[in-house]
């Protein structure tokens, strides 16, 4: 889901965070009471992220009111530092029981999440695969996957009509029609005004990926420098839409006519239906070269355990109360506020709504094309490569000696990590 509507917030930096446990500090009171007066006595706390979607903190609330096994207390956090919120709270007496993020190493040997195997395993093969294996550490899972999020370009039909130009399949293609539908009022692209929205996709489209299977960089190919040397032309090009006013998680810049094309998340489906109604369409990220493919970005949400935490049993029977057994509410987390793909096939199967038109091809385009979060690279590993999009793309420096910078990077985390 998008992050909140009203705030500057890169919801990527979210989206993509790890642990960050350097923060200190306790966490202001946000969110209320949502569990039942009284109850068994038991008493829960769950963190959540803001979402943008009308409905949302109400839902989650209702959600948590309904278990009868003990009081749960929601704490909704609004500002735009989610993750050091969550992280610096996980430090003191404070720290939530039950907390959504994303798959992270440093959360499992660093001991803060629970090991919820034994509450998965009897539903596992329901899940989408790829959900398992991302939460998955020498064997054990340790999260459950409520939602996933792919994200793709939006584009506007009239727009691409008007200007003559076709889908684009290849970066080159991207490009030339970005070129062609840059006007005087409209830019032709917009990907995020920090760019680094793309940094994964790019890898994929490129052929190569993060790290190999034995934890080895296998990011610094040749394809990926000849990305970012069209990302640095793309850039330089004035076809780009930089400064816009929100970040390209919130649907705003193709609904107000900024852009012809944004890249954004299949959670703001219903908001573009609502501002453009038919006038849309959907494609991957293009491939880099001849023996790339086109990708997709599978984001999402979690629920962890704190293995910390001074309830884990009764959390983990909340959790899988929640998140396995009460379908229903599952369900209608992830399609009656923005659009978002069950992680469980069952429900997949049946969400309608994802069954027709544009939902329908962002389901094909997940499974056709979607590539998942690896659990080993590490935030540290992200900002390197942020890093080489801010010297390469934006500043014209060498890819190769920015890749050479973020190899050093990489190499010396994988070292901690891995040995």
């Amino acid at each position: 889901m998008s992050a909140m509507s009203n705030s500057n917030w890169d919801r990527r930096s979210v989206l993509r965070a790890a642990m960050g446990l350097a923060a200190a500090g306790g966490l202001a009171a946000c969110g209320s009471n949502t569990g039942r007066a009284g109850g068994s006595g038991k008493t829960l706390v769950q963190m959540f992220h803001a979402y943008g979607e009308a409905g949302t903190e109400q839902a989650i609330k209702k959600y948590a009111k309904a278990y009868k096994e003990a009081n749960v207390t929601t704490q909704w956090i609004t500002s735009a530092d989610f993750e050091s919120k969550l992280f610096s709270t996980l430090l003191t007496d404070n720290a939530p029981d039950v907390f959504e993020f994303h798959p992270q190493i440093q959360m499992i040997k660093s001991g803060q999440v629970a090991d919820l195997t034994d509450i998965i395993e009897p539903v596992k093969d329901d899940f989408n695969p790829a959900d398992i294996q991302s939460h998955t550490v020498d064997g054990k899972i340790y999260g459950v996957r409520m939602i996933d999020d792919p994200q793709f370009f939006f584009y506007r039909k009239s727009m691409f009509e008007e200007a003559g130009v076709d889908v684009p399949t290849t970066l080159d293609e991207l490009m030339e029609i970005s070129a062609k539908l840059t006007t005087s009022k409209v830019k032709g692209l917009y990907i995020g005004n920090d760019l680094h929205n793309v940094n994964d996709t790019l890898i994929w489209s490129a052929g190569a990926q993060h790290l190999t299977e034995n934890n080895e960089i296998a990011y610094h190919t040749d394809g990926v420098v000849e990305g970012l040397k069209k990302m640095r032309k793309l850039f330089t090009s004035g076809d780009l839409l930089l400064g816009a006013p929100t970040e390209s998680w919130d649907p705003s810049s193709l609904n107000q006519g900024l852009c012809a094309i944004q890249f954004c998340g299949m959670w703001a489906m219903p908001q573009i239906q609502d501002a453009l109604g038919d006038d849309w369409g959907i494609f991957p990220f293009p491939k880099v070269t001849d023996s790339g493919k086109q990708s997709v970005y599978n984001g999402g949400w979690s629920m962890f355990v704190n293995a910390k935490g001074k309830n884990v049993e009764a959390a983990k029977e909340y959790v899988k109360w929640l998140w396995i057994d009460q379908k229903e509410y599952q369900e209608d987390w992830a399609t009656s506020y923005g659009f978002h793909i069950p992680p469980r096939a069952s429900l997949a199967k049946e969400a309608t709504k994802l069954k027709s038109g544009n939902a329908a091809e962002g389901v094909r385009l997940f499974n056709e094309f979607g590539h998942f979060d690896n659990i080993g690279w590490t935030q540290a590993m992200r900002t390197a490569m942020e890093d080489v999009w801010a010297n390469c793309v934006r500043k014209d420096m060498d890819p190769e000696a920015a890749l050479d910078k973020c190899d050093t990077a990489v190499n010396r985390e994988l070292k901690k990590l891995f040995g």
